[in-house]
């Protein structure tokens, strides 16, 4: 017998989008990013004075999260602002934000 795990319905497509939206959030200003935007939408400049980025930077991260489906962006006037593309987005920023509190739960 093969120590192998049967899956039913599995919709690979969807898994391989969700891995990389996982992938798109494993870095570390982008998970700070994340965690400000889930209260609020923002502006780039709002976002990179309150993360002391650089602009530049601060829209590279934002187009990435936005590429893979992470964020949104809404235009008003002059202005456009980022916010989390969907509610349960929320659910996963809060457990990325808490991971570092796990790891340092194992270490002890």
């Amino acid at each position: 017998m093969e120590n192998s795990i049967q899956f039913e319905n599995i919709d690979v497509v969807r898994l391989e989008k969700t891995s990389a939206m996982l992938k798109a959030m494993a870095h570390p200003m982008r998970i700070a990013i994340l965690k400000i935007l889930e209260t609020e939408k923002m502006k780039v400049t709002e976002i990179h004075q309150r993360l002391d980025l650089e602009q530049s930077t601060t829209s590279h991260h934002l187009g990435i999260l936005k590429d893979k489906g992470i964020l949104k962006s809404e235009r008003k006037g002059k202005n456009t602002y980022y916010l989390l593309r969907n509610d349960s987005l929320k659910h996963i920023v809060d457990c990325l934000g808490n991971c570092g509190d796990c790891a340092d739960e194992e270490e002890e």
